[in-house]
């Protein structure tokens, strides 16, 4: 869009033309990856229409019936665009899991992308293949990166300490990551962690990625069904407003800071073997639901990286992807010699 949302940017710099846009059939190779709770059919479709890929959280929809018919409104409000579905696994599988029949529920769908999290996809790899399912799997480093690359995933995309939700435990910043994965893998990979401005979009570019991972800057588009307050609690924030707790369960977690960041971090300084049953009573994700629904940000682990300093205003998806388009080309012309 234009710098007032007014049209369409008429010209697709070939630079955009990246293993990410060649897989999924987008404009540009920025993947709006999956949000607990919000990345809904709306979300997700806004994204298409904006010219990038997203996907809808399978976990946000637990019974098969919901998801399925997410997954049909999604297709029918894409309009042919393409779109895709996020499954999130526990890190390890825990008696009564479905995340078997999550994945064929979406190859019944005919569903081309999925997202993969958590834990090594290696026992679904069958299932998703036989069914030609692309199959990005996000890691929190360059290790994991290079153990899914040996399954048979077709990218990865490797979030780095600075994202929003979970970094892992060896919080690898993304500039890093970006320079060992061009070493180390031969997939194409994606970068996540911070981003949310073309020119970063282009730096990775420039070190070998195929393309990024946004997430935090995404969450004021006017799109993400959450509280008008909860978006503005975001746009207030800067990039001093997150904190990481949950160290002492192996869980690391980056959120926005408030009341239970402070109480959680207090908890576990306090006694360091409080386990994850002592915090659950804090740190359930159906505390943190509650905000998106009344806007509420006080309590509850609400998921936010560091470019939360860069969350200026709510607007629509499209017009943040067009910013951040923008912004790319700047970065381009700058690093350009004067007619080239």
């Amino acid at each position: 869009m234009a710098p007032d949302g007014q049209g369409a940017v008429p010209v697709t710099d070939p630079v955009f033309d990246t293993p990410v846009t060649r897989a999924y059939g987008t404009r540009l190779p920025v993947v709006a990856g999956g949000l607990m709770w919000l990345a809904d059919a709306q979300y997700v479709s806004a994204a298409a229409r904006a010219g990038i890929i997203s996907f809808i959280t399978a976990a946000s929809f637990p019974e098969p019936d919901r998801l399925r018919a997410e997954i049909r409104t999604c297709r029918d409000l894409c309009g042919g665009a393409p779109f895709g579905v996020n499954v999130s696994m526990l890190p390890k599988l825990i008696q009564g899991e479905q995340t078997e029949q999550v994945f064929r529920l979406i190859a019944e769908e005919g569903v081309r992308f999925v997202e993969t999290s958590g834990r090594n996809p290696e026992a679904y790899m069958p299932i998703l293949k036989e069914a030609g399912i692309t199959v990005l799997h996000k890691v929190p480093s360059v290790r994991y990166a290079v153990k899914a690359q040996s399954v048979g995933v077709d990218m990865v995309s490797i979030v780095g300490a600075e994202c929003g939700g979970h970094p892992g435990m060896d919080m690898i910043g993304s500039m890093i990551n970006a320079a060992l994965a061009e070493r180390r893998l031969t997939i194409p990979f994606l970068i996540g962690g911070g981003i949310g401005t073309g020119s970063q979009l282009v730096a990775a570019l420039a070190m070998g990625a195929a393309g990024v991972v946004v997430g935090t800057r995404f969450l004021v588009a006017e799109e993400v069904a959450a509280h008008p307050n909860y978006k503005q609690a975001l746009v207030d924030a800067s990039e001093l407003d997150t904190a990481l707790t949950m160290q002492t369960v192996r869980n690391t977690i980056r959120t926005l800071r408030n009341e239970t960041t402070d109480l959680v971090s207090k908890l576990e300084t306090e006694n360091p073997e409080i386990g994850i049953a002592g915090l659950m009573p804090y740190v359930s994700g159906k505390i943190g639901r509650e905000a998106y629904r009344t806007g509420d940000v006080s309590r509850g682990m609400l998921s936010a990286g560091q470019s939360l300093g860069l969350t200026d205003r709510v607007e629509p998806l499209a017009d943040i992807v067009a910013g951040m388009e923008r912004e790319a080309m700047a970065a381009l012309a700058r690093l350009r010699p004067v007619g080239v």
